[in-house]
């Protein structure tokens, strides 16, 4: 016996399968979408990106005065996170570069001033942020294997990286 398949099912086939392929891949990649904001405002002082001519020139300040090392490109403000007396803010960094486009660094501002963490990251703008205590988390896929993780530490004062 042959089942006759009408011109309207194979018609949706095409979109049945898009939409199964979209669910699928959405379980497989679960990363949050990259926030951005140019920023912040803390009772420690105003952390935002200021614009220049060029989109790579970009450069960050708090209240109006840029911050030393300056800090430089393609800039978003991604999170901001309270500490205990702190506020600390994830910088993402993209220099144009083919490589690697993106890198991140945490400024913790304090009422005594602000600390910046050296540049850090896998290139991949595929984040999950976390704050335990006074510890900042920052996992995500390594480089050269994207199977496995990479979580960035930053507690104020030391970046380490595990695997």
């Amino acid at each position: 016996m042959h089942q006759h398949i009408s011109i309207t099912s194979l018609a949706l086939l095409p979109a049945a399968l898009l939409a199964y392929g979209c669910a699928t891949a959405a379980v497989r990649d679960n990363w949050p979408p990259l926030p951005s904001r140019l920023n912040v405002v803390t009772p420690y002082g105003t952390l935002d990106i200021k614009s220049h001519g060029y989109i790579y020139e970009a450069r960050l300040q708090i209240d109006n005065t840029e911050i030393a090392p300056p800090i430089e490109g393609l800039l978003n403000i991604t999170y901001a996170l309270n500490l205990p007396h702190a506020k600390a803010a994830l910088v993402s960094i993209n220099d144009g570069s083919d490589r690697c486009p993106i890198s991140f660094r945490w400024v913790i501002l304090r009422s005594t001033g602000y600390t910046v963490s050296p540049a850090f990251g896998s290139c991949s703008t595929r984040i999950k942020v976390s704050i335990k205590g006074r510890r900042l988390y920052l996992q995500t896929p390594n480089y050269q294997k994207p199977d496995k993780m990479d979580v960035y530490i930053y507690d104020g004062k030391t970046l380490k990286q595990r695997h």
